[in-house]
């Protein structure tokens, strides 16, 4: 798989993608920790209003965000569902044992915009950044080289793996595995064995691609070469919006140490 399938980056002439990949970091990162210090309701729709705002603002199309929000939105619904039924006193609505909970549902809505927002600032980082440059912003700020590297490779070689065990399901869907059909929570004692010797397979392979690629990068001089990042300078623009972020992130801070 070539990494122009798995890249998020939307090339696009915004000004979020104009803005410089060190200082949007920055910016974004701390924005995303005041979203995440909230803790009051009042301060909910402006920081959906922000976050829509900063999307907006890059020139993202819609359907970049729904489409990268249905899993995890899904997953944090079914976590926090629960909320409404079992947190707070004040009961909005009742059916037999099944109560409607105000402070539960307070408690959700908190914590849905949270992540909402603050996936969506990941998602405008990602998507207005290229991921190499994104790790070159990291080192310039003090990431050790050996763990970019590892993050980089991680990242390259996850769809790897991924099409690895796909290709081996498709193998042994083609042997016969599978076609039986079992109640859910059965499996028979050949096909525990099946799987463990292909997670076993997949840990085996995955090794040696490792040192095939570790071999490959010494040989051709990694770790011999150290050069520094190297980092576009800053314009104007970059600088405004870096200042204008970091004030609402602060405001953010300041209002709920004060509410």
């Amino acid at each position: 798989m070539s990494l122009a399938k798995i890249e998020t980056y939307v090339v696009g002439r915004s000004p979020l993608h104009n803005w410089t990949p060190r200082l949007k970091l920055v910016s974004l990162g701390l924005l995303m920790f005041a979203f995440a210090a909230i803790r009051q309701l009042p301060l909910v729709l402006p920081m959906l209003g922000v976050a829509a705002s900063i999307y907006a603002l890059s020139g993202l199309p819609l359907s970049f965000l729904l489409q990268r929000l249905r899993y995890p939105g899904l997953f944090i619904f079914m976590v926090v569902l629960i909320l409404p039924l079992t947190s707070g006193d004040t009961v909005l609505w009742q059916w037999g044992p099944v109560a409607l909970r105000q402070e539960g549902l307070m408690s959700m809505s908190l914590v849905v915009s949270r992540f909402v927002c603050i996936l969506t600032l990941g998602f405008v980082l990602l998507g207005t950044t290229p991921f190499v440059t994104l790790l070159r912003s990291l080192r310039s700020l003090g990431l050790p080289t050996l763990l970019a590297d590892m993050i980089l490779l991680t990242y390259r070689y996850l769809f790897e793996t991924a099409d690895m065990i796909s290709t081996m399901q498709r193998s042994m869907r083609l042997r016969g595995f599978g076609h039986t059909r079992r109640r859910w929570f059965s499996l028979h004692k050949k096909d525990l064995q099946r799987l463990t010797g292909l997670m076993g397979t997949l840990l085996i392979r995955s090794y040696e691609r490792a040192e095939r690629i570790y071999t490959a990068m010494r040989l051709r001089g990694y770790g011999r070469l150290k050069q520094p990042p190297t980092q576009p300078k800053a314009d104007v623009g970059s600088w405004l919006l870096t200042a204008t972020v970091i004030a609402i992130a602060i405001a953010f801070f300041t209002t709920e140490l004060l509410i």
